[in-house]
């Protein structure tokens, strides 16, 4: 007697099935179904793995307005921070890439470095990603480098400009010889050295250009430096090592104190605690 009710019931859940099918939802399995599982993917699983829109990354919202969630973020947007010199004379550390965009705007120029395939065995096989190193700079003192792997070119080319934004340094110039005009080279011989590729900037007489291969050449130009001879040991060929290397010597013209730094340092409070009012009134507003 309960025979009909059975296939009644079996029916509606073919039916069911049919109906989620047709309406794009996948069910949990393998591949690229996995997407709508928990929620935490798109629901119609469209990326594998449920790496997909809902995971509280708004991308979308940042093209219409920047919403700062650091103390730094809000002093720049506020306008109580003019410039990106305020922010390295505390070395306060710039964790979103909008503060740089605020500040140096469209002085600020970017370039691909280089983009290589990696690759991960899997059970499956080889997993392949996009690694991009990325050099950002305005030609007038500032200069970062950043890396990104990503499955795509583009995504990878995106994250490296966010990345070598907050890896924003400044670059100390200074001069070969007479101090006549602005400076023009670096201020003393620095190395800087990544993997086995080492680095060595050495000053340079006025005219004399970027004595240099290409991948320096175009880091020394983005950090506004003219003139400088260069030395590289190790395998230069590895392009990345070779871009970090150049960075990192970068970073240490500014460590490097010469004698006409020496004059006593006058502390005076750091941006957060000069604005400790406002961001505390800012934060009970919201």
């Amino acid at each position: 007697h309960d025979l009909p009710h059975i296939l009644i019931a079996t029916d509606l859940n073919f039916n069911k099935m049919a109906d989620a099918q047709e309406s794009g939802e996948k069910r949990g399995g393998f591949g690229r179904g996995r997407g709508g599982r928990g929620g935490r993917g798109d629901r119609d699983g469209g990326r594998g793995r449920g790496r997909g829109a809902g995971r509280g990354r708004g991308d979308k919202g940042d093209k219409d307005e920047w919403v700062p969630v650091t103390k730094l973020g809000r002093l720049v947007k506020e306008g109580k921070i003019r410039s990106v010199e305020e922010i390295f004379l505390f070395s306060l550390p710039i964790k979103e890439y909008q503060i740089v965009d605020h500040l140096l705007g469209p002085a600020l120029k970017d370039e691909v470095m280089k983009i290589m395939p990696v690759q991960k065995q899997t059970t499956a096989g080889q997993r392949t990603r996009f690694k991009c190193y990325v050099a950002v700079g305005d030609g007038n003192g500032h200069i970062g480098l950043g890396l990104k792997a990503s499955k795509e070119v583009a995504g990878a080319i995106r994250g490296g400009i966010i990345n070598a934004k907050m890896n924003l340094v400044p670059v100390r110039r200074g001069y070969w010889g007479l101090n006549a005009g602005l400076p023009h080279t670096v201020p003393c011989k620095v190395s800087g050295k990544c993997g086995s590729v080492r680095v060595r900037l050495i000053p340079a007489p006025r005219g004399s250009g970027i004595v240099a291969s290409l991948i320096p050449k175009k880091l020394l130009t983005m950090a506004g430096v003219e003139d400088v001879y260069s030395s590289t040991t190790g395998h230069s060929r590895t392009r990345g090592n070779l871009a970090m290397a150049v960075y990192y010597a970068l970073i240490k013209t500014s460590s490097f104190l010469s004698p006409e730094l020496w004059t006593p340092t006058h502390f005076t409070p750091t941006p957060q605690q000069e604005h400790t009012d406002f961001l505390a009134k800012k934060s009970i507003r919201n």
